[in-house]
């Protein structure tokens, strides 16, 4: 069983898989702080599950914010189950789910690019780079396997290099977060509010994070 997890929008957007009903509680824990409304779709192949596993699962999806619920199967006992519970459930070919599932992970892997402020309690997360054009507030968390890029005021907590890589980077027209974390060093943000105008950019050098003024060289 896959399940995709995303807004509207497509700026947050996860996919996991659940091989135990029993032992969800953490996956689903969080994603309990996304206040924005959530699509949450069910991609069962080859698998009969029943209409007791499915309440289960619906349980914890009536824990977070989420605004509609499908689901993709091509057992029909599973159409059923979900029928039953009155789960928005269509029957698929095998070939049509994995298809679509293709999709869903293709997406995934590229950068996102977010317009907007992110408020608190938002979260917004990338497998590539993350780019916002917009504010990131206080209580809200960005993060990305690559780097982070923020056309604003970055005051909220952000992850770059979340796949361990630390060359990634965090850069922001005013840098003033409440955490930052590369890889897996973390920096508390700074007491002093930035008295700077300049973009600054966020890196590790010798295992410790450093901010320093974010220059682009003109070599013309």
């Amino acid at each position: 069983m896959e399940i995709v997890l995303k807004n509207t929008k497509s700026e947050y957007l996860e996919i996991f898989s659940l091989l135990d009903l029993d032992n969800i509680h953490e996956t689903f824990k969080r994603c309990s702080y996304i206040k924005e409304p959530l699509e949450a779709k069910i991609f069962a192949v080859n698998e009969a599950i029943s209409s007791h596993q499915l309440s289960k699962l619906k349980n914890y999806f009536d824990k977070i914010n989420i605004c509609s619920l499908s689901i993709y199967s091509n057992n029909r006992d599973t159409i059923l189950s979900g029928k039953f519970l009155k789960i928005d459930s269509a029957f698929s070919k095998e070939r049509e789910i994995k298809n679509k599932l293709l999709l869903f992970n293709s997406i995934k892997i590229n950068d996102i690019l977010h317009k907007g402020t992110v408020r608190s309690g938002e979260r917004i997360s990338s497998n590539g780079n993350l780019c916002i054009i917009g504010d990131v507030n206080p209580g809200a968390i960005v993060s990305a396997k690559k780097n982070i890029y923020v056309w604003g005021k970055l005051l909220g907590i952000a992850f770059a290099g979340k796949s361990g890589n630390k060359n990634s980077s965090i850069s922001s027209l005013y840098l003033n977060p409440l955490q930052l974390r590369i890889a897996d060093v973390i920096a508390i943000g700074p007491k002093d509010k930035p008295k700077n105008c300049y973009p600054e950019i966020a890196v590790i050098d010798k295992q410790t994070i450093i901010i320093k003024p974010h220059i682009i060289e003109n070599n013309n």
